[in-house]
């Protein structure tokens, strides 16, 4: 529930967390409350494309930077239609927006779209708490008259877990559409004339990502999280592709059914992020949650292919269970882990050796985020043109 109200910046407000500690700060956005999975981000620039990724759906955003909203927000710049974290946390909210691009606060955009948070808290406080305890339920709750935290203590343990969730439906288009391939004149390419043509699963896809594959002349036709194989392949694709999005990937049962079903025609695969827990779960391999999960745009990888170390950005909660030090045996033929956290060792990954298909846990859309890994859309094209061939 969430009112918005101008000035929420001298609102009282308090932040409780399912083990009882709670923070005492000053509303941010929309007055009210709400719940959600308390996690938090370590970027210190992009928190524009961190509230509107859908892969946040159902989570209570930290920001570990204490300075946040001096660039305001624009209108370019969003990868989805609306904001999609529960709540959001930060320790000092710019006052006044200096950037040209900027038409309005970030307070006034959170107050428009009812998103409830809190600012004035000690986030470096709150999020040693995370690393050590986890990430955990959480509720924001601002107004004058707040009842006594044992009663906000209930609320916040009666809100559903992210462990189980099944939530990409609740992201996903409900419709079909085309993101055309882009040419060399920066024009569009007319449908049905492009490059190559890929089938792309929506669990919850940010804008950047198409665009990417646009970029280098492939027609993207972004499908609904309920499609079928013969939606897939109603378009002819070259290639198919698998998105990031939200929740819990053991509950995922359909894209899995669906991947596999692609992997077993053989066509061109690359997965992102949830993509590639679908992956490893289609290849025969577990997942489990993480401690406190990976959040931000400096997370250093590295290639076990060609030994390279990049600096990506990452979003994921969840993690792909797969043997590091050897090559596993699959429905599909043989499996290896392409990259892994240089951090904790967690697959960061996998790649078939006998079929045309990998994934990543991580986002080479970079937005926000470093360029790193923007070689894995080229390396997907690769495959494409090697089918063809």
């Amino acid at each position: 529930m969430t009112t918005s109200t101008r000035g929420a910046t001298k609102v009282p407000a308090v932040l409780v967390l399912e083990d009882g500690r709670s923070f005492r700060g000053r509303a941010y956005g929309a007055v009210g409350e709400t719940f959600g999975e308390a996690v938090f981000s370590t970027g210190m620039t992009g928190y524009q494309e961190t509230l509107t990724d859908p892969s946040y759906h159902r989570q209570v955003v930290v920001m570990t930077a204490p300075h946040i909203g001096n660039t305001g927000v624009n209108d370019e710049d969003p990868e989805s239609q609306k904001i999609w974290v529960s709540g959001y946390v930060v320790r000092d909210p710019a006052r006044v927006p200096s950037n040209w691009r900027s038409v309005r606060t970030l307070d006034d955009e959170l107050t428009r779209q009812g998103v409830v948070g809190i600012s004035g808290i000690d986030t470096r406080a709150l999020t040693r708490h995370l690393r050590e305890r986890g990430a955990m339920r959480v509720g924001i709750f601002s107004g004058d008259a707040l009842p006594d935290e044992g009663t906000l203590l209930a609320k916040v343990r009666q809100a559903p877990e992210m462990k189980g969730a099944n939530l990409s439906a609740e992201v996903a288009t409900e419709e079909a559409y085309v993101v055309p391939a882009i040419g060399p004149d920066g024009g569009a390419v007319p449908i049905g004339t492009a490059r190559f043509t890929v089938a792309a699963i929506d669990l919850g896809i940010k804008g950047m990502t198409p665009h990417r594959m646009a970029e280098r002349g492939i027609e993207v036709h972004v499908l609904p999280a309920t499609a079928t194989v013969e939606d897939i392949y109603a378009v002819k694709p070259d290639g198919v592709f698998f998105s990031n999005g939200p929740g819990d990937p053991a509950t995922a049962d359909h894209p899995v059914s669906l991947m596999q079903a692609v992997l077993e025609r053989q066509t061109p695969l690359f997965g992102i992020c949830f993509g590639n827990q679908i992956l490893g779960r289609a290849l025969g391999f577990g997942t489990f949650k993480l401690k406190y999960g990976h959040r931000g745009i400096n997370q250093p990888v590295q290639d076990r292919v060609t030994g390279k170390v990049e600096v990506t950005a990452h979003n994921h909660g969840f993690a792909v269970d797969a043997p590091l030090d050897k090559v596993s045996e699959t429905p599909y033929g043989r499996a290896e882990v392409s990259h892994v956290c240089l951090n904790d060792n967690v697959v960061e990954g996998l790649q078939l050796l006998d079929r045309p298909a990998f994934s990543v846990q991580y986002h080479p859309e970079a937005a926000a985020g470093p360029h790193d890994a923007a070689y894995l859309f080229d390396r997907f094209v690769s495959l494409m043109e090697g089918q063809r061939a």
